[in-house]
């Protein structure tokens, strides 16, 4: 048993030291990257009948009965097999099959949600099943390669792509190259997708851009239109300040599991391990514990970032940290450029996990 001290009037500290995610450099196998695309912890446990249509809004309703009939059509031949699966005799599905929908709606409408319940609700072995956001995907390629992603993919029965990013034109023509050759192998597919920026209604609806994006694959899905208001509006508490430096080191010595690192050096690890990597370094971590946080210096360090900031969010792993709030981190350039999107996303996500994290500070 690990003894402890404490000042007066101060909690005391653990003499076990926290992790430290520079620490660790995570070397993970190509089937656990595979493995891994499943519907994030949050949402383990969504499903059609979970999903609260607003009684206002026919769309929603509208959507859950679409998506429940989609899903019930793709049990197939692959739905209950032994996972064996022989790359050789895998035969396209019919072209007249459905092999696409695509969930067009705004900010805060459930599209994820509903995404989730469509992977969970398909007949098929989890093995044959694979969700992720599109910065995975893109990742998942550079980790295996196009040909090995396109042979393992091809073996599912349905892909989701969460957050389809249309403003990274090179991503773009990537995904829908790998997308065409699955669609050829007769694996299905959901996508939501963000919007591109300078758009007018940003926020809204995409389906013409998205199916303008991937060009020769858009008469292959079936846009989906929710409407709706964006629930994250309704009554969303205030970021807490940053803590000082002492308060997250105590912190971090008094919470098991906690992870402890300084922002700058956590940032120049970031470039160090690969972004597939990023979920896999979290393993076992409890909290982030991140002291001297500070503006990201350039828009590579703040891409990876973005990436860390969604793996701790899938993950519900709160972020202590000191420093300046999460809201600063990036300049005004890069919140006016073309990431945009991404970095309000990572500065929400942060500032959520914050909110999260304020019950590991004594009071």
């Amino acid at each position: 048993m690990s003894s402890s001290t404490a000042l007066p009037g101060q909690s005391p500290i653990s003499e076990t030291a926290p992790l430290s995610l520079c620490a660790r450099e995570p070397h993970v196998p190509a089937d656990r990257l595979v493995a891994e695309m499943v519907p994030p912890p949050r949402f383990d446990s969504v499903r059609f009948a979970t999903y609260v249509p607003d009684p206002n809004q026919p769309s929603q309703t509208e959507a859950v009965r679409v998506l429940s009939g989609f899903a019930a059509g793709l049990g197939g031949a692959h739905a209950s097999g032994s996972g064996k699966r022989k790359w050789f005799s895998r035969k396209p599905a019919p072209a007249s099959a459905p092999l696409g929908v695509y969930l067009d709606g705004g900010y805060g409408v459930g599209k994820t949600h509903l995404l989730a319940s469509l992977w969970h609700a398909t007949p098929a072995e989890p093995a044959l099943k694979a969700f992720g956001t599109f910065v995975e995907l893109t990742n998942l390629v550079g980790a295996l390669g196009f040909q090995q992603t396109v042979k393992t993919l091809s073996e599912h029965r349905l892909l989701c792509i969460d957050e389809f990013e249309l403003d990274d034109p090179g991503d773009t023509v990537l995904v829908s190259s790998l997308l065409s050759r699955l669609v050829e192998a007769g694996v299905a597919l959901a996508a939501t997708s963000n919007t591109l920026p300078g758009k007018l209604g940003e926020g809204r609806f995409a389906a013409a851009d998205f199916l303008r994006e991937i060009q020769g694959l858009s008469a292959h899905f079936r846009p989906l239109r929710i409407d709706g208001e964006d629930y994250r509006h309704r009554g969303l508490p205030e970021a807490p300040p940053p803590y000082s430096d002492d308060q997250v080191t105590r912190a971090a010595y008094a919470t098991e599991g906690a992870s402890l690192d300084d922002f700058p050096g956590l940032l120049d690890h970031l470039a160090r391990v690969h972004p597939s990597r990023y979920g896999a370094m979290t393993d076992g971590v409890r909290a982030v514990c991140l002291t001297e946080v500070q503006p990201v210096p350039d828009q590579s360090t703040a891409l990876r970032l973005v990436v860390l900031a969604d793996r701790l969010y899938d993950r519900e792993i709160p972020v202590l940290a000191s420093g300046l709030p999460f809201d600063r981190l990036f300049s005004e350039e890069m919140l006016n450029g073309g990431y945009r999107k991404k970095y309000f996303r990572a500065i929400s996500r942060l500032t959520a996990l914050a909110r999260d994290a304020k019950g590991l500070v004594a009071q």
